[in-house]
């Protein structure tokens, strides 16, 4: 298309110069050249009517001299560039404009029959072989007493005609060269705003077909090519984005699974070779066992992201109580808790506050906050768990003291296996995939999720709820 396209409209612009010439060479030439015979032998007829009507018809009623009718047509000879004529009936030749008068010699017209013109008042031809190239020859009749006496017949060469047409015609195939020239503006405009920015498009779907997503281009225009242009960039770079995401998930996903199986493998095979004492066993079946619980959590991660993902999924929506879920999930931390010596500190709306929302869900993006705030906060520290109602929305806020999370971070949280350089430190058994399903399923009620982050100082989630109609109606 690259190159047919363009080869197809600079034939197309050739073509239409050629049949430009070729109709101006035929049609025009036929037509200008009709016309000016026509004009022309109306001209002639009104100068022949006008002598016949005059000088010729005084000459057959004997109130002129042949002289002086010779001197008169002399003149209109001159004036008009033309053989004037006046004969008889007969063909018997009385005057002739280019010739003196001789009455002992005459001059006599073989064959001569005024019906030539075919009803019409000029005729084109050698008149009766008068001539030896073609004349436009009009004859008009002298009459007296309702007979007519003879003719007045006037002979321009067919030459004369054919050089002006050919002066016309010439400013014709001017113009249409200077149309043709000026016609190339359009050619060059469709070269510069629709043919080369087209070439670019397709020179970056090639690449972006053989895979090279990261090559750019641009275009320079604001139209509909410059849009599409655009979207094509785009769309490119979010193919890119979402390969580069890919190959990063995959690299995360074979880290994360690389390190229990590996540290499996080892154990077992130290235990089948006797490195490791059969009295140690049991210590060392524990950590295969605690890394196996660290596979399980992280393939049923990936599942919940693979549903959240999916289109058309379902979320199971009811009415229940925020608050008491709070409470219950609070509770099964106690252990972790006490362990920690941290203290959840539960600061709720009402004993009872209604959302619509998946109560399994939230209870996942419950667990999930507080099990990160848990994780991250120091011994001897408050974790504060509220709810609030604003504008038809419930909005459930889980804050620690912990170490916060650095600011350069922010915004890689929710990434898929993102973990910061600080969790990492702190914690070896996470995925990384826990914020991760926390937004999506959050997304997936439609509403928000937000972080406020200060390191050294703690963090605090925030997420809304659809406010339960029935509590909005009380």
């Amino acid at each position: 298309m690259r190159k047919t396209l363009y080869l197809k409209f600079l034939l197309a612009y050739f073509i239409f110069g050629v049949f430009g010439f070729v109709i101006v060479a035929t049609f025009v030439s036929s037509m200008t050249m009709e016309h000016l015979t026509r004009e022309k032998a109306d001209a002639l007829y009104r100068e022949a009517t006008l002598i016949a009507n005059t000088y010729a018809s005084d000459l057959y009623n004997n109130e002129t001299s042949l002289d002086t009718v010779k001197k008169q047509l002399d003149t209109l000879d001159t004036y008009l560039s033309a053989n004037l004529w006046i004969i008889n009936p007969s063909g018997r030749m009385v005057l002739d404009s280019q010739a003196p008068v001789d009455v002992e010699n005459e001059t006599v017209i073989s064959g001569f029959d005024p019906t030539i013109t075919a009803g019409s008042y000029y005729t084109i031809g050698n008149f009766f072989g008068s001539f030896d190239y073609d004349q436009l020859s009009v004859l008009a009749p002298i009459t007296s007493d309702y007979t007519v006496r003879g003719y007045v017949v006037i002979h321009y060469p067919i030459s004369n005609i054919t050089a002006s047409c050919n002066s016309l015609l010439n400013i014709s195939y001017l113009m249409l060269i200077i149309l043709f020239l000026l016609s190339m503006i359009i050619l060059i405009f469709f070269t510069e705003m629709v043919y080369l920015p087209l070439r670019k498009i397709t020179e970056a779907t090639e690449q972006y077909a053989s895979g090279n997503m990261h090559y750019e281009f641009q275009i320079d225009s604001e139209d509909e090519i410059g849009y599409l242009g655009a979207t094509l960039s785009y769309m490119a770079s979010e193919i890119a984005r979402s390969e580069d995401d890919q190959k990063k998930f995959v690299a995360n996903v074979s880290h994360d699974f690389r390190s229990p199986l590996t540290s499996i493998k080892g154990y077992l095979e130290a235990m089948l070779d006797g490195t490791i004492p059969p009295e140690l066993h049991e210590k060392y079946l524990t950590i295969v066992l605690n890394e196996t619980e660290r596979l399980t959590k992280l393939t049923n991660s990936l599942l919940t992201l693979n549903n959240l993902n999916t289109k058309g999924m379902l979320l199971d929506i009811s009415i229940f109580d925020i608050n008491k879920t709070i409470r219950n999930t609070a509770a099964s931390f106690e252990g972790t808790c006490k362990s920690k010596m941290i203290a959840i500190e539960l600061i709720l709306t009402g004993d009872e506050l209604f959302v619509s929302a998946d109560v399994g869900r939230i209870q996942q993006v419950l667990y999930n906050l507080l099990d990160n705030a848990i994780k991250f906060s120091h011994s001897d520290s408050i974790i504060k768990i509220e709810t609030t109602e604003k504008h038809n929305k419930v909005f459930v806020s889980v804050k620690d003291s912990g170490i916060g999370i650095p600011k350069d971070d922010l915004k890689m949280i929710w990434e898929r296996f993102y973990k910061s350089d600080l969790s990492r430190g702190k914690d070896k058994k996470g995925t990384g995939l826990g914020l991760s399903i926390t937004k999506e399923i959050i997304h997936a009620h439609g509403e928000h999720i937000n972080v406020i982050s200060t390191e050294g100082v703690g963090t605090e989630f925030i997420f809304s709820l659809a406010l339960a109609e029935e509590a909005n109606e009380d």
